[in-house]
Parts: structure tokens; sequence; C-alpha cells
């Protein structure tokens, strides 16, 4: 027997004008669908890379490593990055289109056949694969937050952790994370998710520091973690 579906939400009626729910929307260059998926918006995120890919590849005879290189994090990596925060913990295969689309353009910058394993292609590179790539903006945004240098409705969702007495911990730097009701949709939430990333990192990343020198700590521990076996 199949799962019961949510029932759809009836029409509205505004003047003498019926308006009918919609299977997916647009906000803020993000397409939600309305079971919080992201399907859509991957597929259309996808489509739009590889099409960038296919112009960029046409030309790139003409161009050096370095052209080449920037032209792909212009209209490819920057369509991969656009609110990747919300595509923490989604299934792994639907992050694995994405990774695709990095690994051609990574063979494309570099010059590399199919037949070369990508991996060192994207550490000589040094280029995180996807899901690392989204730990880092999220991650990224969290310090934000924690330093409220970014809006207040993203900073009110953190919260420091304080233990009822003092403890080791009291000086580590860690954030509170809450509960949650589901864990689908509920452990993807900015306020679950950031302080869970956030408290896995290593004490000397977590101390307080300037935005430049996390980011290039933060890059170095994922790259380490990312490509350890290479």
């Amino acid at each position: 027997m199949s799962k019961k579906r949510s029932q759809e939400l009836p029409p509205v009626h505004i003047g003498e004008t019926r308006v009918s729910c919609s299977g997916a929307v647009r906000d803020l260059g993000v397409t939600l669908d309305s079971h919080l998926s992201l399907r859509q918006h991957l597929n259309i995120v996808c489509r739009k890379a590889l099409f960038a890919l296919y112009r960029i590849g046409k030309v790139r005879h003409l161009l050096d490593k370095q052209t080449t290189e920037i032209l792909v994090h212009s209209f490819v990596s920057s369509l991969l990055d656009n609110c990747s925060s919300l595509l923490f913990d989604i299934p792994p295969k639907d992050i694995a289109k994405l990774q695709r689309i990095q690994n051609s353009a990574a063979r494309l910058v570099s010059r590399s056949t199919k037949r070369k394993h990508i991996t060192p292609v994207l550490k000589e590179l040094h280029w995180l694969p996807i899901s690392f790539r989204i730990q880092y903006k999220l991650l990224i945004t969290t310090f934000k937050a924690i330093h409220r240098t970014c809006p207040s409705y993203l900073s009110d969702l953190i919260i420091p952790y304080v233990p009822a007495r003092p403890l080791r911990s009291s000086s580590q730097h860690l954030l509170t994370i809450p509960p949650v009701r589901t864990k689908s949709f509920g452990s993807r939430t900015f306020s679950s998710a950031a302080p869970q990333l956030w408290n896995s990192l290593p004490g000397y990343i977590r101390s307080p520091q300037s935005m430049e020198q996390f980011k290039t700590l933060l890059k170095s521990h994922l790259f380490s973690i990312a490509f350890c076996s290479v």
C-alpha cells in the first residue's frame, strides 16, 4: 500500500479570481516544491550548469587553463554554490547530480580524460567536493551569525552552549543543538544543522578569530578530510 500523501490545499478565491495551488514556487532563486525535496531546483541548476559547460567546451581549445578556470567559476561553480546551504543533508543521489557536473568541469579545466580518476584532479585544482562545499558555505554563515554580521533572523537562531555548572566545555565555544520534531526536515534547518557542524569542528577553528583566518583554517580542515586517502 502506498503512503498516504498530504491533502492538497483548496483553491483560494480573490474576488472573482480563482487561485489554485502551485506544485512549485520560486523564491530568491530557489525553486521549492510542495514536499521541500529541492529536486526540481536541482534539475534546474544542473540544466543551466551543463549548458554553461557546453558553451565553454566549444571554445576550450582557444583558452589556457587559467582562463578556463575563471569561466568555470563564473558560470558553473556560481550556480552550484548558489543557496547551497539549503542542500545540507539531502539524499546522496541528489548530491551526486551536482558532483557529476563538478567532475565534468574539473576535467574540462585540466583536460583530463574520463578514464582518469577524478579525486586527484579535484585535489590538484584545490576544489572541495560538493558535499564539503555545502558544509563550507553553511559554516561561513554560522560564523557570521555568531559574530552578528548577518541578518538578525539568522543570528537569533544561534544559541551559545552554557552548561548548568562549570565544565571544561564552557570554554570550547560550542553551540546549543535544539531538539527537532522530524529528522527529515528538522535536522536540516539552520538552527539545527549549523550547531551540529560547528560543534564538530576542532577547537582551534571555533576559537575567536577574523573571518579571513576562519576561512583559511576551515578550508584546510575540510580539504584534509575530503582528500585524506589521496
